[in-house]
């Protein structure tokens, strides 16, 4: 039986094996963003309003993210920046360690383990709540989606 993988073998998985997952969170993000692109968040009635804005009337981290997205998928990146820079990066981020993990599976390699340090986490996370800080005061109003 050769090229097939049975357990308790210690063969290692095919390229298609390999391949599954990544190839599945393509698909479904690309669902994803096919869906955002052919319905238009600008227009009211589509999608929920975010909880924060709709309590409080102040913005979040991730308001704008699916006008951003909308944004992206058709090509407009300013508008994409405008709407959410914060989820720009985060789509590129995601794009450059999806094409990472495919590269290696391909290879036959492990997935790439990623464990960034502490101080890492608690920067992205206070470069978010400033974000979200100034975008919501008189002069951060060019940040608001």
């Amino acid at each position: 039986m050769h090229g097939v993988n049975t357990p308790g073998t210690g063969a290692p998985p095919g390229r298609a094996a390999r391949l599954a997952v990544p190839a599945g969170l393509l698909v479904a993000v690309t669902a994803a963003f096919a869906y955002v692109g052919a319905v238009d968040p600008n227009e009211p009635g589509h999608y929920p309003a975010c909880p924060l804005l709709r309590l409080t009337g102040l913005y979040c981290p991730g308001c704008g993210g699916l006008r951003s997205a909308h944004a992206v998928v058709h090509g407009d990146l300013p508008a994409a920046l405008q709407a959410n820079a914060p989820a720009v990066l985060g789509y590129a981020a995601f794009a450059v360690l999806w094409t990472v993990w495919v590269v290696r599976a391909v290879r036959g390699r492990p997935p790439l383990r990623i464990d960034p340090p502490p101080v890492l986490l608690w920067s992205l996370g206070a470069l978010l709540v400033t974000f979200a800080v100034v975008r919501n005061l008189p002069f951060g109003g060019w940040l608001h989606p």
